[in-house]
């Protein structure tokens, strides 16, 4: 591979993909992902995580401090830890679905990421830390301003299952996708998805689908390695994921991202 064939953005996704499963980022990404940046490449995280789980990876986000976080609902300055633009669910929109949903799913609980809060019902089962100016309160009030995501959590379901119950409740009003098995599904404002707020990017910097190399493990990654130009899914992805992909790389704990990029950079060095 030439230096001119050598991709000119690199977008990952990360739970899953380049974060190992006990949370953590090898030094080996670590160091695959700054010599790509050092060869020229521009790297973007494409994410379903919320704005402030991007902070601890700031040594990451390059010169251009971007990540692309909650689905492609914000782009998200990671460094001056400012959103530049986002996406967001109508209000009437969002609390429409959300009946229509706990009408036909009563065990579902609600939560939404806002671009500076989170927000949760009482009853709903964080299954991580919550932000110390966490909304805790009804979903009429949960939703009574623009969100980024709402979270629909269900106790025994798994992702796939509670996504095939909610995609026809919702029908074309918001997009529904899910990222793991925990029995949670993300919905976005309509036309939202990581693919979409990618391509802006991409376009912004000068920069084609098809000089792009996109990774993922996940039915939300689906659009993103549909849009860029070659599509990897790590080892451990879903298998609607493996089915489609260009290419499959080693597992997320095998430090799969890595090991293509450090693939790639062989024949420039």
């Amino acid at each position: 591979m030439t230096a001119s064939q050598y991709p000119r953005l690199i977008a990952t996704d990360l739970d899953g993909t380049l974060v190992r499963s006990d949370g953590t980022v090898s030094e080996r990404t670590r160091s695959a992902v700054l010599a790509a940046q050092h060869a020229g490449s521009v790297f973007v995280m494409v994410t379903a995580r919320p704005p402030r789980w991007l902070h601890d990876l700031s040594d990451l986000v390059g010169d251009h401090g971007i990540a692309i976080v909650a689905n492609g609902a914000i782009l998200y300055d990671v460094l001056r830890r400012k959103a530049i633009r986002t996406r967001l669910i109508d209000p009437v929109v969002a609390l429409d679905v959300a009946q229509a949903i706990r009408t036909a799913i009563p065990d579902v609980q609600f939560a939404i990421e806002r671009p500076d809060r989170y927000g949760q019902e009482p009853v709903y089962l964080n299954r991580w830390p919550k932000p110390d100016n966490t909304l805790v309160a009804a979903v009429e009030e949960l939703l009574s301003e623009p969100a980024a995501k709402l979270l629909v959590r269900h106790p025994s379901l798994h992702s796939d299952e509670l996504l095939a119950l909610v995609t026809p409740l919702v029908g074309q009003r918001v997009t529904a996708s899910h990222s793991g098995g925990h029995g949670l599904v993300e919905i976005s404002a309509t036309g939202v998805s990581k693919a979409a707020m990618l391509a802006d990017f991409a376009a912004e910097q000068g920069i084609s689908a098809a000089e792009t190399i996109a990774f993922g493990d996940s039915v939300n990654d689906l659009p993103m390695l549909a849009w860029a130009g070659t599509s990897y899914g790590v080892a451990n992805a879903h298998p609607e994921v493996l089915a489609v992909v260009d290419k499959v790389c080693p597992a997320n704990d095998e430090d799969g991202v890595a090991a293509v990029l450090e693939e790639l950079l062989q024949p420039l060095k």
